[in-house]
């Protein structure tokens, strides 16, 4: 495999409806996506960075220079016997794990289109049908937060997600345990708490959820031991867990029972893989995380999420739930039991729409 040369585009979707999150809200999503061509193939990736610093050091802007001055003049000619030698090969530039993710995947894509198989059969996969839950942001009210869950319980979603921060958080899951006692909640807190906070979140104990998902700070396991050592309800941490040695640093300390991995922050599909068999072999499942990601990362985490140890119902939902329209066809949809047969055709399995796309580009740099 050689990478002829690299296609770099921002490209704007405005989301159907807000996403709230406790840091942000995103109505308009910069969405950054990498074209590679590769011995006469086009792979394609998503770098799943946003506009703003605040889920991620990286934004679109430092994604874009990471790629440009540093990952392509190591990549530019060199021969490769597979996409998995593209995380060694990055090695040296420390950190920019989303950046890193745009390349490795494009390639991951391309190569499972040069031996004509599946991506998703090409990283080991195992399920032909996998589970879906959605998130749902933070919404103005409780009714309106009710009707939001009854949409997505009709639509036949395995598990609702909803976002929580200081002040929202207990009635909210006061209200949907009394109007849906039996569902699969979780909690997302986006690291909006501090440990003055303990308290308050064993507090949530007795709505009986399935995880509380990184509800401390970004880049603190061992606050997150402790509080779990408090809790029965299992954390969940994501932004925490940008590397293997991270993850095997939360699982034996006990800041987590479970691991959420996003194919951007770790680094890329050779990075999700062994943080995924770590879990296995330690009885940690894992599930996929979202980042609002366009149809190209939707379907990259569709292929992750066939492995093995993907227990859990993931982020991964219809493209109708975001999008009017999304940049792939076929674009993804949920059967009325809440599951994604992943697809059966070459590499990602989806065709990027090439005209919507260039209609939707707003800036583009190709490298050779």
């Amino acid at each position: 495999m050689k990478v002829d040369r690299i296609c770099l585009r921002e490209i704007r979707m405005t989301l159907l409806t807000p996403f709230q999150t406790s840091f942000d809200i995103t109505q308009e999503r910069r969405i950054f996506l990498l074209e590679a061509n590769v011995d006469g193939v086009t792979g394609w990736g998503e770098p799943t960075v946003g506009g703003t610093p605040f889920y991620s050091p990286e934004t679109i802007e430092t994604a874009w220079h990471i790629i440009r001055d540093f990952v392509w003049p190591l990549l530019r000619g060199r021969e490769l016997s597979s996409a998995a030698e593209v995380w060694s090969l990055l090695a040296a530039i420390r950190g920019h794990n989303m950046a890193k993710a745009g390349i490795e995947t494009a390639l991951w894509d391309a190569e499972a289109k040069l031996r004509g198989v599946p991506l998703w059969k090409l990283l080991g996969g195992m399920r032909e049908e996998i589970p879906c839950g959605v998130s749902i942001g933070i919404k103005k009210t409780l009714d309106e937060l009710v009707a939001a869950v009854e949409k997505e319980l009709a639509a036949g979603y395995q598990r609702i997600k909803i976002k929580i921060k200081p002040g929202r958080e207990t009635s909210e899951c006061e209200r949907l345990r009394d109007r849906f006692p039996k569902i699969r909640l979780m909690v997302d807190a986006n690291s909006a708490y501090r440990r003055e906070d303990f308290p308050l979140l064993q507090g949530l104990e007795r709505f009986y959820l399935m995880m509380i998902e990184q509800p401390l700070d970004w880049d603190d396991i061992y606050s997150h031991a402790e509080l779990q050592k408090q809790l029965k309800t299992p954390i969940c941490l994501d932004e925490c867990i940008h590397s293997l040695g991270d993850a095997r640093a939360a699982i034996e300390l006990g800041a987590c029972r479970i691991i959420n991995v996003k194919l951007g922050r770790v680094g890329g599909h050779t990075a999700a893989r062994r943080i995924h068999n770590l879990c296995q072999e330690r009885s940690v499942p894992v599930w996929c995380g979202g980042m609002l990601e366009s149809g190209i990362g939707r379907a990259h985490n569709i292929a992750m999420s066939t492995l093995p140890n993907f227990t859990l119902p993931g982020d991964v939902s219809a493209s109708k739930r975001y999008w009017a329209e999304d940049i792939i066809e076929p674009e993804v949809t949920v059967s009325p039991q809440g599951t994604i047969r992943p697809p059966s055709g070459p590499g990602i399995g989806f065709e990027p729409r090439r005209e919507l796309i260039e209609r939707l580009t707003v800036r583009k740099e190709v490298l050779s």
